[in-house]
């Protein structure tokens, strides 16, 4: 596997490959790799002849009181990783390269990051977006691969595909789960003791409103009752709940068709997100 940091030998590699007409799917991450990582690595394995993954804290996706200083940054544990995965490129440039002193350009995607976490993280999506664009120009992957536990990201970054007219296909990858259901995140490792515990409440809330719903609940209001009341307590602080159209994330006034249930809620100090897709 290559190590890459300069977007020039970056384009380089990528020209070299698709002269060969080899396809690339490419895997962006912000490192801390787990399992559900993993499974975006091997899905571009198995549909594409080269796969790209880059390691990328973004700054621009995280408001002034959030993580980015303490996010988890194990970089020599995931090039072992990725290696063992046979991935062909490891792309992990500097936040200079990324994110230069002069950087005055914005990618927003409207209407869908006016739910869910989107008024509790004011310029997540746009950050998101911005540097997604800027990866997808210096890759030029045939593919790309994000996973559903991040929702509303796939949702946003799919949209923004199809209004610029990116001659690349999305694939999403279903959640990757611990055993006991929790939705691995590069996050659950600021869990301590019995916040692991508490955090598989936020699933349990989900797998209610869905159990709700299969077995006939239509009210909206109702199933976020249900979920709510798994949630009541101390130990997580809930930060929305939603029952909402996959489509365009707008809260549902009635239930039919296919339905997300969405939540975040902090545990401790640590935010986590959570998504179930309920088909009925």
């Amino acid at each position: 596997m290559q190590v890459i940091r300069s977007p020039i030998a970056l384009r380089s590699w990528v020209k070299r490959v698709k002269k060969r007409g080899e396809t690339v799917g490419f895997v962006p991450t912000m490192g801390a790799l787990h399992e559900g990582h993993l499974s975006l690595v091997r899905a571009a394995r198995r549909e594409c002849d080269k796969v790209v993954v880059s390691i990328f804290v973004n700054p621009l996706q995280f408001g002034p009181k959030e993580d980015f200083n303490r996010y988890p940054k194990p970089f020599s544990d995931d090039k072992i990783l990725l290696q063992k995965e046979k991935a062909d490129l490891l792309f992990f440039p500097s936040v200079r390269t990324m994110v230069p002193d002069v950087f005055l350009t914005d990618v927003t995607v409207g209407c869908l990051t006016d739910y869910l976490c989107g008024p509790f993280r004011p310029g997540h999506f746009e950050g998101v977006a911005t540097v997604c664009a800027k990866l997808f120009n210096l890759v030029v992957p045939d593919a790309v691969y994000f996973g559903q536990k991040d929702y509303q990201q796939t949702r946003v970054v799919a949209q923004m595909l199809k209004d610029l007219d990116f001659p690349i296909r999305m694939k999403v990858v279903p959640t990757v789960r611990e055993k006991n259901g929790l939705a691995m995140s590069s996050r659950n490792r600021y869990l301590k003791g019995s916040e692991r515990e508490s955090a598989l409440l936020l699933y349990r809330a989900l797998s209610e409103g869905k159990a709700a719903i299969q077995k006939g609940e239509r009210n909206p209001s109702r199933v976020l009752s249900r979920m709510k009341a798994v949630l009541g307590g101390p130990k997580v602080k809930v930060q929305y709940l939603s029952v909402a159209d996959p489509s365009t994330l707008a809260p549902l006034s009635r239930i039919k068709g296919s339905v997300l249930l969405a939540g975040a809620a902090y545990v401790g100090k640590t935010r986590l997100i959570d998504n179930l897709l309920v088909r009925i």
